[in-house]
């Protein structure tokens, strides 16, 4: 029995058509995948990085402005700063910033008062663990306390006071190295918007103060301004900030 030649170059053909349909549908499943993955590995973390960046440091902005509002020594060393570093007719710019310790002790000293995340991101213990004579077993959720930490009189003279000078001299940051002060955590679990956050945070508090002056209301004493906390994605002051901006005159 004799074979239809273009039978069998049709059947071929249709065969080799077949099998490249099939590379095309598994190319394209594995472009959706990588999309997917893509999606998980790097558009969250970033989501994540401007969602954390951008909710601490507005709520930092506004304990650093009642800080000083209520200590206004130190209000009026940080703008005096402001004003002989940058001057008054330019813009504060990022490059400002490592010639404005009193700026950056302001920002340090306002994270170790008001933590953004006071308990910061839970913990799991991965193993059973001992630690300082504690039996800490397997999958134990640990919250640190680093609204505490910051407030220890063991690590801090007069904790409770508002005192950007103890920053001054000193190499203590928040960059998750010094133990004693983690308002945004350490080791790998730390704050993912930390660079966004210690880049943004200067720039605004910083421009804020050397664009405005700044005051209560007439019959608000300072005293008696409320410091409670109010728990949300961070937490802020109970009662927001009522403070007057007046344009700074740089005549």
């Amino acid at each position: 029995m004799k074979l239809d030649r273009s039978l069998v170059f049709s059947s071929l053909i249709t065969m080799n058509l077949i099998r490249s349909c099939h590379t095309i549908i598994y190319f394209m499943m594995d472009m959706v995948l990588q999309l997917f993955i893509n999606q998980i590995l790097i558009a969250n973390p970033i989501q994540e990085i401007f969602l954390a960046g951008s909710e601490t440091t507005s709520s930092t902005v506004e304990w650093a402005l009642t800080e000083l509002l209520c200590n206004p020594e130190s209000m009026i060393k940080v703008k005096a700063e402001l004003a002989q570093v940058v001057r008054a007719s330019k813009k504060v710019e990022e490059s400002d910033m490592e010639n404005l310790p009193f700026l950056q002790a302001v920002v340090k000293e306002t994270l170790r008062l008001h933590p953004p995340i006071p308990f910061l991101v839970p913990r799991r213990a991965m193993q059973d663990t001992n630690f300082m004579g504690y039996d800490i077993p397997k999958n134990t959720q640990v919250l640190v306390n680093a609204w505490a930490i910051g407030r220890d009189p063991d690590a801090w003279d007069d904790p409770s006071c508002f005192m950007p000078e103890r920053f001054i001299g000193k190499r203590v940051d928040y960059r998750g190295q010094d133990l004693e002060f983690i308002p945004f955590g350490a080791g790998r679990r730390m704050c993912a918007g930390v660079p966004l956050a210690h880049r943004v945070l200067h720039l605004i508090l910083g421009s804020l103060l050397h664009h405005f002056d700044w005051e209560f209301e007439a019959n608000v004493n300072p005293a008696s301004v409320d410091k409670k906390d109010r728990m949300g994605i961070t937490v802020r002051k109970s009662e927001p900030l009522m403070a007057v901006p007046k344009r700074f005159n740089k005549a």
